[in-house]
């Protein structure tokens, strides 16, 4: 079964809608990016629409490439002193500090939840906000699955390991450093965030796995999920790229910017 993102977005985007009209001033919040590529540029437009139509008013701020670790810093604490939301738009450039970045956005103001794990004030990072969704859209129970994270990255590889942790899970992060096929043949639960396009095939799977793709790349001009089409024959459930986690995680993020500013 494919799961449809888009409907599970707009049910969340609906409710943003009805919470956001009711105030006479909209949530305010501000991207920083740095050299934005294909992937960042088309996620931050969708960001921009998405905000747009639910009354959320977004700010771009783009950084030249040759940026300091200094100046984004900078930056991140001057914008978050003006609005209700600061997300760092990941990745940064390989000379600046992204850790030292991350550490400047205020507990309170981070809708991407880059704290999730760390502090227990910290919401739900939107691609765990995604998962939980539609583990209680389609039942998905993780309690004593085989959980197999793909990735151990800021945006999906950590927080979900420990989002799939903290639900009772048995959990194995593999990396290119200790990948091991056997392990994905035995996952219940596989979340692949590693960007690598159709890097899961279909006889690397088990019948009736749960399949969460929440990696993104450019291939050929169009963007590409982790997982392989043809593993949705095998899959119980299935997220697709695009159209399943990602239109759901840009829902999340704003409900977390209006659930922040204390509108929700």
């Amino acid at each position: 079964m494919l799961v449809d993102g888009r409907k599970i977005a707009e049910d969340i985007l609906s409710e943003i809608t009805r919470v956001v009209t009711g105030f006479s001033n909209a949530p305010k919040m501000v991207a920083v990016t740095c050299a934005p590529n294909f992937e960042t540029k088309k996620y931050l437009e969708m960001k921009k629409n998405q905000a747009a139509a639910v009354g959320v008013a977004l700010n771009v701020v783009e950084l030249p490439a040759e940026v300091s670790t200094k100046d984004v810093v900078d930056c991140v604490k001057r914008v978050a002193a003006e609005c209700d939301g600061v997300v760092v738009q990941l990745p940064l450039p390989m000379r600046v500090d992204r850790e030292a970045v991350l550490a400047e956005v205020p507990v309170n103001k981070d809708p991407d939840g880059f704290s999730y794990g760390l502090d227990e004030q910290a919401c739900f990072s939107p691609v765990v906000g995604a998962i939980d969704e539609i583990s209680k859209k389609y039942l998905i129970d993780w309690r004593e699955k085989r959980v197999v994270v793909l990735g151990e990255g800021r945006l999906v590889g950590k927080p979900v390991a420990f989002y799939a942790k903290a639900k009772g899970a048995k959990v194995t992060v593999l990396t290119e450093v200790n990948f091991q096929e056997s392990k994905l043949l035995e996952a219940d639960i596989i979340v692949s965030g590693i960007g690598r396009p159709r890097f899961v095939k279909n006889d690397m799977v088990k019948d009736g796995v749960v399949v969460f793709d929440a990696g993104t790349s450019e291939d050929g001009g169009e963007l590409a999920g982790d997982v392989d089409e043809e593993v949705a024959s095998k899959a119980s459930l299935l997220t697709p790229v695009p159209g399943g986690i990602g239109p759901i995680t840009i829902a999340y993020l704003l409900r977390n910017l209006v659930s922040l500013a204390g509108r929700l």
